[in-house]
């Protein structure tokens, strides 16, 4: 398939899944607005390399998505520049790992409001002109842990469940449109996130990391390899297809068999 003349926007992309996943938009010739922090000359090289590669036009925006005003600013440049937003993918995210009695206020905050209100936010600020396209696709990054729980991720379980609450929700909301709007529930993935996971997991547990890779993080994984996201990538280029035309309002588990439990 193709989504030449169509536009991405995906959050938290400057590296990991919402990386990958702009990627596999750009390689279907999707304009794209990359978002998130890192090193802003790392960042515009990202920029120029993607755009060369595969014929597009790239764009950068740092808004912080725990703050609903950036959030806004970065869908109105995205229009700006590309007409309307066609392709949403709500990714950014965050996580800290700690028993609830324990777990900082700040911590709890920042999840819900990185993790869920900014999906609302950028959600919101986008549909008006997405309504007034022939064709719009909104995609949110749950996880596996917006079906199951594990202990010490009390925030991130709340938002990504949230996450799926969000889904059903809008795509109800929309079902009378050319917008859908569906849910992809990834199991553990290799990213810079996960690798910080690993970490507070070793220290929460007092064990090495290959004990946490093995015993913890994918305990409860059926399939012990890291989800790959090229996966994700062509998952999210099928819910932009055609043959998706009628999915809305579901959520898609790549766990390795984690929920089939």
């Amino acid at each position: 398939m193709s989504l030449k003349g169509k536009s991405a926007l995906v959050t938290g992309s400057t590296s990991g899944i919402g990386l990958g996943l702009a990627v596999a938009f750009a390689k279907q010739g999707a304009n794209l607005t990359l978002n998130g922090f890192g090193d802003r000359k790392q960042i515009d090289e990202l920029v120029s390399s993607l755009a060369k590669e595969h014929g597009v036009k790239v764009a950068y925006s740092a808004a912080d998505m725990s703050k609903p005003a950036e959030i806004r600013q970065m869908v109105r440049e995205h229009e700006d520049r590309y007409g309307a937003v066609d392709i949403l993918v709500n990714n950014a995210g965050i996580q800290h790992v700690s028993p609830v009695d324990e777990f900082p206020d700040e911590k709890w905050d920042a999840i819900l409001a990185i993790n869920l209100s900014s999906n609302f936010h950028a959600i919101k600020a986008a549909l008006p002109k997405m309504k007034t396209q022939p064709w719009a696709r909104i995609i949110n990054l749950a996880s596996v842990h917006g079906v199951v729980a594990s202990p010490f991720k009390s925030a991130y379980v709340a938002a990504k469940n949230g996450v799926l609450g969000l889904t059903k929700t809008v795509a109800l909301e929309l079902a009378d449109t050319n917008i859908t709007c569906n849910a992809i529930c990834p199991g553990y993935v290799k990213t810079p996130l996960v690798e910080k996971q690993i970490d507070q997991q070793a220290e929460a547990h007092k064990i090495p990391r290959d004990r946490v890779i093995r015993e913890v993080i994918l305990a409860s994984q059926p399939k012990k390899e890291f989800v790959e996201i090229e996966g994700l990538g062509d998952l999210a280029v099928f819910l932009c297809s055609p043959g998706a035309k009628a999915v809305t309002g579901a959520n898609f588990n790549l766990d390795g068999g984690w929920t089939a439990r």
